[in-house]
């Protein structure tokens, strides 16, 4: 049986792998022998989470002198150095996490390679020979399955779709140094300015990757007291709806234009339930909404409901999970 390299796109290796990053070696290690690929140079913890995932191998892009730091993130360059890498590492199957700089990235890859595309899958699983991901649409009412029928195939995996988990015994890890020739139209876009998003905002997980989400709609009459509150003893990120960001409650909205998200565990509160809200947060794995409306379009696909009043229900869970915790 030939076994599959699986390539996987490392979006920090500078500082440590996030979660998302440790979901796609777990899930890489599912379908055959992970291989990591960096514009970076992976810092000693990287290394080490590397070894524990069973990835012996990180490929480390050289770039051209005249590329600059902040050029070396412009999806052009990210293509052409894992087409390069690709190549080099005979992969079979790429997967990178389902940021929206690295989508772009992945499809141009799949143009250069003539390779298969599945955005924004909620898993990836080898199945007769293929490589399959799974995901959902339109508005996550319908779940698919799509089947990459050609050599290769490129992925980009929502956070949240399996638990991270390291090999049974790590391995060394070696870091390979790889020339990447860019043509002069990837670094044709002038980077104006470039911010680096923390692993947590403000104390709390980033909203993309975050395994428990608390939201809040035009149900919290702009007061986020109780959202935040409920949010920080779950270790939770905190989201809203488009209409509470436009009301200028808070500065972050989750919906089909907005963030989305696939959290493990999604309150809503106060939160109606409009389709441009469902539409980026129904691939939830729990969702839990809580409205004093019993009619909240939100309770048809809430697998548990609270009626009552945010502004009590909430700070009570907060209160019991606290003593819980102690």
């Amino acid at each position: 049986m030939v076994t599959t390299n699986v390539l996987v796109l490392l979006d920090s290796p500078e500082t440590q792998l996030r979660s998302a990053a440790l979901e796609l070696l777990t899930i890489a290690r599912s379908l055959g022998r992970p291989k990591a690929v960096t514009l970076g140079s992976p810092s000693v913890t990287t290394l080490a989470q590397l070894g524990a995932y069973g990835v012996d191998t990180v490929l480390q892009a050289e770039l051209p002198t005249s590329v600059s730091t902040d050029a070396a993130h412009l999806t052009a360059v990210v293509s052409a150095t894992l087409e390069t890498a690709v190549r080099r590492a005979n992969a079979d199957v790429v997967l990178l996490s389902a940021t929206f700089p690295n989508k772009e990235a992945a499809a141009r890859l799949a143009y250069a390679l003539g390779a298969g595309l599945v955005i924004d899958a909620a898993a990836v699983r080898a199945e007769d020979g293929k490589a399959v991901g799974y995901k959902r649409v339109f508005a996550g009412s319908w779940d698919t399955s799509c089947e990459v029928v050609t050599e290769q195939a490129v992925f980009t995996v929502r956070a949240n779709s399996v638990v991270p988990e390291p090999a049974e015994s790590s391995v060394q890890t070696e870091v390979i140094g790889f020339p990447v020739a860019i043509p002069a139209s990837a670094t044709a876009v002038t980077v104006v300015s470039r911010e680096e998003k923390p692993v947590v905002e403000g104390g709390r997980p980033a909203l993309a990757e975050a395994a428990t989400v608390v939201a809040g709609g035009r149900g919290t009459d702009g007061d986020f007291g109780p959202i935040e509150e409920l949010a920080d003893v779950l270790g939770a990120a905190v989201g809203a709806t488009r209409d509470a960001v436009y009301e200028g409650w808070f500065d972050t909205f989750i919906g089909q234009t907005g963030v989305t998200i696939a959290p493990r565990l999604y309150i809503g509160a106060g939160i109606s339930g409009a389709p441009h809200h469902r539409g980026g947060m129904q691939a939830s794995q729990v969702i839990v909404a809580v409205n004093n409306d019993s009619d909240s379009p939100l309770f048809e696909i809430a697998d548990f409901a609270v009626v009552g009043d945010l502004a009590e229900v909430l700070p009570q869970a907060a209160q019991v999970l606290r003593e819980h915790k102690g």
